[in-house]
């Protein structure tokens, strides 16, 4: 079992770093419950058993009756299913995304919102939307690349710009960057929008985050985008163990820390920008996560990350049913539901690391 060894006073501590099972499991009865609760809660009462029994049908060789009329089978598969996979799939990047852009800069308070990522992935879609009017002629969508470039353009003009913060392990320089950028890609945005005002109602839902228009399209765009960046990262999950001891201590176990933290950048900014294409900026979900994981589980990224994988998912989903049901018939924007819950636990996050600072 690989370790991370610390030295404390005359004593020497051993803290495992592997995954255990009841955490997994327990991560895994969260996002079940979540799903389950996705699916059967709505305008339209489905019996939870029918419902079971519907997922059992369809299982290959396996031919089960559930007892759901055509109407409710079609509510099932063609609005509450692909909903519930594309919150959980939004959910799983942002939360992933946010523990990277943490480990790779050594900041407690990185966030694809707060770097500025969700603000440059924002200003590419809306110029995707108002100059890209025919695009869904095209063999690609170019929506998630144009949100990709301006998420990668905004993530490196918020390193090169608090990049002395990060030197000097100063976390507000990193967070004061991230809101500058953020502010002048909104700027833009705003600006291309007052110049096609016929895109306005559209780009103003985008802006507001939620996943009402969910549909099997969308969780077929940006399932390779996440899939591929998911992978890359769980992958990259030893060597952020690695990058949390510091620059120095990573050259010298012949790791290059630069280049690994490019890497990560660019995965993590692929991943977000994909996410936020189909659901709009959703802010705080990368910093209430992985922190809650932590709590939890350690702050080794071999847990970190699958974790937040998993709970992810199950908060946005759970997220997404708040916003659907508390105000029924009417919608809250998801963003709105996560902003509610992530400003008060963003700024107990702060508390505690001006004190560990």
């Amino acid at each position: 079992m690989a370790a991370v060894t610390e030295v404390r006073g005359a004593k020497l501590t051993v803290r495992p770093t592997r995954l255990r099972a009841w955490l997994l499991v327990a991560a895994l009865g969260c996002l079940a419950g979540a799903v389950l609760l996705g699916v059967l809660v709505g305008p339209v009462r489905l019996p939870a058993g029918a419902v079971l029994k519907e997922f059992v049908n369809r299982l290959p060789l396996i031919g089960v009756h559930s007892g759901l009329s055509q109407l409710d089978a079609a509510i099932l598969w063609q609005i509450r299913v692909p909903r519930v996979v594309l919150g959980g799939l939004v959910g799983a990047m942002l939360a992933m995304a946010g523990a990277s852009y943490q480990g790779v800069f050594r900041n407690p308070l990185a966030d694809p919102y707060l770097l500025g990522v969700a603000a440059g992935a924002g200003l590419g879609a809306t110029l995707a939307v108002a100059y890209l009017p025919g695009r869904a002629g095209w063999p690609a969508d170019p929506l998630p690349l144009t949100a990709f470039a301006g998420a990668l353009v905004a993530v490196a003009a918020t390193y090169v710009l608090g990049r002395s913060g990060i030197r000097s392990r100063n976390t507000a320089t990193l967070i004061l960057a991230g809101v500058a950028v953020a502010a002048f890609f909104t700027a833009a945005q705003t600006y291309a929008q007052q110049q096609h005002a016929d895109t306005l109602r559209e780009v103003y839902a985008w802006i507001l985050g939620g996943l009402g228009t969910a549909a099997w399209r969308q969780v077929a765009l940006i399932l390779p985008y996440v899939a591929a960046s998911g992978l890359a990262l769980l992958l990259h999950r030893r060597l952020l163990d690695v990058m949390s001891l510091g620059d120095e201590e990573a050259d010298s176990l012949g790791i290059r820390a630069t280049r690994v933290r490019l890497t990560v950048v660019i995965i993590a900014t692929l991943g977000t920008a994909a996410a936020v294409a189909v659901s709009g900026l959703i802010g705080f979900v990368g910093i209430i996560v992985p922190h809650t994981v932590r709590l939890l589980a350690g702050s080794s990224y071999r847990r970190i990350l699958p974790l937040s994988v998993i709970f992810g998912a199950a908060f946005l989903i759970l997220a997404d049913l708040i916003a659907r049901t508390a105000l029924s018939p009417a919608e809250i924007p998801i963003g709105v539901i996560t902003a509610f819950v992530g400003a008060p636990f963003f700024l107990l996050v702060l508390r505690r690391t001006r004190r560990l600072s």
